[in-house]
């Protein structure tokens, strides 16, 4: 690793992150193909976005770096869960279910545990769906409670079948 991206990594760590996106806009620009450098400035953005508040970078763009570190590194399940928790804070709820998705298959064909994440996922969803304001009987939103609810039993170690047999049982 590059002591550019090793310098980047500790001001991100340390919730300096203007300076870990300069430095790893100069990483990206140093080495294009380099998914590490891609992924850090994203992070660094989102962090810039939702911690500080500061709405300087579009989030079209951040969106796009995300997308070409997650090209440059398909099987690395961290950038998709990040791509998704960031989809869901500008409340693209569609897509960060599908990016979820994608993650529990990758995860799935390489018999990697993600029940805590999607598990998390579940309660960021719902906190989403009222974010944006719409009631939960709405039929476009039943299909993402749906998903959210299969996440939230399976963390907790439950199938759905499993979870609807117990919540229905009298004992």
């Amino acid at each position: 690793m590059s002591d550019l991206i090793q310098q980047a990594g500790m001001a991100l760590s340390s919730g300096q992150f203007t300076d870990a996106m300069e430095l790893f806009d100069k990483a990206r620009e140093a080495e294009p193909d380099n998914a590490v450098a891609h992924y850090g400035w994203a992070e660094s953005a989102f962090m810039r976005l939702s911690m500080d508040m500061e709405e300087d970078v579009p989030a079209g763009k951040i969106m796009q770096v995300y997308k070409k570190a997650m090209q440059l590194d398909e099987e690395n399940l961290e950038y998709v869960a990040s791509f998704a928790n960031f989809c869901l804070d500008c409340g693209r709820i569609p897509m960060a279910i599908k990016e979820y998705q994608r993650l529990e298959k990758m995860a799935d064909l390489n018999e990697i545990p993600v029940e805590d994440t999607l598990f998390d996922a579940s309660r960021l969803i719902v906190d989403a769906i009222e974010r944006v304001g719409q009631p939960m009987d709405n039929p476009m939103i039943q299909p993402w409670l749906r998903q959210a609810l299969v996440w939230a039993v399976g963390g907790l170690g439950y199938s759905a079948e499993d979870a609807v047999k117990m919540l229905s049982s009298d004992e």
